[in-house]
């Protein structure tokens, strides 16, 4: 007779019970493809937004920062003797660091943008500019600028680009809101993903669902059962693409310097903050979209036919 050898000491106790859910499916793959792609778009968008601001508002300082005067010669008065007189005027005026005027050599620099280096014809009539800088702290205004020229008897117009910062704030603001409602976008289009992959996933474990109510459980049990299960999947697919988008971002800071890729949308270290929340918040989402979608289908009579 042979005997059977004793089972080790707490061998039951080592017997984990299979979770209801299992951590990982089959489908779960296409599922975290399309989250992560999904959360990488909506991290790209919001990093361009903090860029456009962050070259919106170093736009807006410049303008600020400066102001154009045209000076019209007078009577028996030359455009250099015009020019000098102007800018020697509002060079003390209170507000103003420094004010020059710009000889036909800088004013042609001024038209190249548009009339290429060659083109400025040498008998194009360039209007005499006088440039100011103004005061960070307290800059002079347009009026006390006119003003003084005025006392001065200088005919002149000044330009203090109002115009320039209305269209830049203009397009700062829309280019914040577009890719704001696309990062809006994203999360709510991951948000359906997964409402979708936990309607499939009710859908798969019919008889599961249909036990745990015969066993007494009640319908939020069921639906934190999927709250958990694809809130988690949500996270890790929200950090996989957090994670290359900072790829992407650090690859362009190295390749394009201080500014990173281009100065017009300059990048910083701290648009990186942004990223942190992403996996928490994709998480969040996709708790909310699998609990709310779990509920309304286990409630319903209809979604199991009424029938065992």
């Amino acid at each position: 007779m042979t005997l059977e050898p004793p089972a080790p000491p707490h061998a039951e106790s080592a017997v984990r019970a299979a979770p209801l859910l299992p951590r990982r499916d089959g489908r779960d793959g296409a599922l975290m493809f399309v989250i992560a792609v999904l959360c990488g778009l909506s991290c790209a968008a919001v990093l361009l937004a903090l860029a456009s601001d962050r070259a919106a508002s170093g736009w807006g300082r410049q303008l600020h920062a400066s102001a154009t005067v045209q000076v019209r010669p007078k009577a028996g008065e030359t455009s250099g003797e015009a020019s000098a007189s102007a800018a020697e005027t509002l060079a003390g005026v209170k507000g103003v660091t420094e004010a020059r005027a710009l000889d036909r050599a800088a004013a042609a620099r001024l038209l190249e943008p548009w009339l290429g280096k060659d083109g400025v014809p040498e008998d194009l009539p360039i209007p005499e500019l006088v440039t100011v800088d103004l005061d960070p702290a307290h800059p002079a205004d347009a009026a006390a600028l006119d003003t003084a020229l005025s006392k001065a008897g200088v005919d002149a117009s000044v330009d203090d680009h109002g115009r320039w910062l209305k269209e830049v704030d203009r397009a700062a603001f829309t280019v914040r809101a577009a890719t704001l409602g696309v990062a809006a976008l994203m999360a709510a289009a991951a948000g359906a993903a997964i409402a979708f992959a936990t309607r499939a996933g009710l859908a798969a474990r019919r008889d599961l669902v249909k036990v745990l109510h015969l066993t007494g459980a009640e319908d939020r049990f069921i639906a934190r059962l999927f709250q958990m299960r694809f809130g988690r999947l949500a996270a890790e697919a929200g950090l996989q693409g957090a994670l290359g988008v900072l790829a992407l971002w650090l690859g362009l800071k190295l390749l394009g310097g201080a500014n990173g890729l281009t100065p017009f949308l300059p990048l910083d270290w701290t648009d990186l903050w942004a990223l942190a929340p992403v996996p928490l918040l994709a998480g969040l989402i996709g708790a909310i979209s699998a609990s709310r979608t779990a509920m309304v289908i286990v409630r319903s009579e209809n979604a199991w036919g009424g029938k065992d």
